[in-house]
This record gives structure tokens, sequence and C-alpha cells, in this order.
């Protein structure tokens, strides 16, 4: 990845609807080179995916929760079985493997508390081999970013 790529990849990042003609200009490109580049990160799996990111507040959403769980086995099967059945639940809009004394940490949106505690009672501890759940609210985001630093 060049200077190029990154030029790319930044204007991207904020802008993922951008025409091609417009990118190319703004990172000084002809826009076939410029179309290359991005079908080669495409390729390769640098870009991954392209979406519009959602405010969960006004979709009806305001509530998030860190849900930290810790399994009773850390074995491949326990971990690869929880991850399936997360997988399922559309509140958790983000899953992480952790390191230390929890083995997951997921990031829940949820309408209400009533939600939070259907989603918590009904979905998440009905998975076999949790040890313990701990949930801590967000009051609120203060950081949200969703693209890479700038390495200038």
């Amino acid at each position: 990845m060049d200077r190029i790529d990154r030029k790319i990849l930044d204007v991207l990042q904020s802008r993922g609807r951008i025409p091609v003609v417009e990118l190319a200009e703004q990172v000084g490109l002809s826009a076939t080179p410029c179309r290359k580049r991005i079908a080669s990160m495409e390729e390769s799996g640098l870009i991954a995916r392209y979406g519009a990111e959602i405010d969960h507040e006004r979709a009806g959403y305001p509530i998030t929760a860190f849900v930290s769980i810790e399994l009773e086995r850390q074995e491949a099967d326990s971990l690869e079985l929880f991850e399936r059945r997360v997988m399922d639940f559309e509140e958790v809009v983000q899953g992480f493997l952790m390191t230390g004394s929890q083995d997951f940490l997921l990031r829940v949106v949820v309408e209400d508390l009533h939600a939070f505690e259907r989603f918590l009672q009904h979905r998440l501890t009905r998975i076999p081999g949790i040890r313990s759940v701990r949930s801590r609210f967000a009051l609120r985001q203060f950081v949200g970013r969703n693209r890479l630093p700038s390495r200038d």
C-alpha cells in the first residue's frame, strides 16, 4: 500500500459513495487507475465492504450495553458454539473474543431496559457453557470513529 492508496482509503472512509471521478481528482489520479486501485483493494480484502453508518439512537435503539461473558471452558468447541449462537442475535452489533478474565465482549443495542432484560433472559443466557455475564451501560458516546488513523 503506497501513499496514494492511503489517500484513497482516507477519502472512502469518510465518503464511501463518492464518484470515482471525484475521488480520482482528490488523490491526484485519473479515473481508470483510481478504479483499478479500488478494485485491487476490494479483491485483496483490504476494503471489506461498503455500508451506511446508522445512528442507533435515532433509529430507535437508544440503549447501548457492553456485555462481558466468561465461559466455563475455553476450549475451541465452546468458543465456536458461543460465537455461532451470538451471530444470530440482531441486538449484538459487535462481538469480540478477548484476552484476560472475560472471554467475550459484546456491544448490544436495544430499545429499552425491558428489551435488554428479555435479550439476557430469553436469548443470551440460554447459550450453554456460560459461567458469568456482566453488563455495563453506556451513558453517552464521545468518540465514534469508523476509520483508520492516518500515518502522517
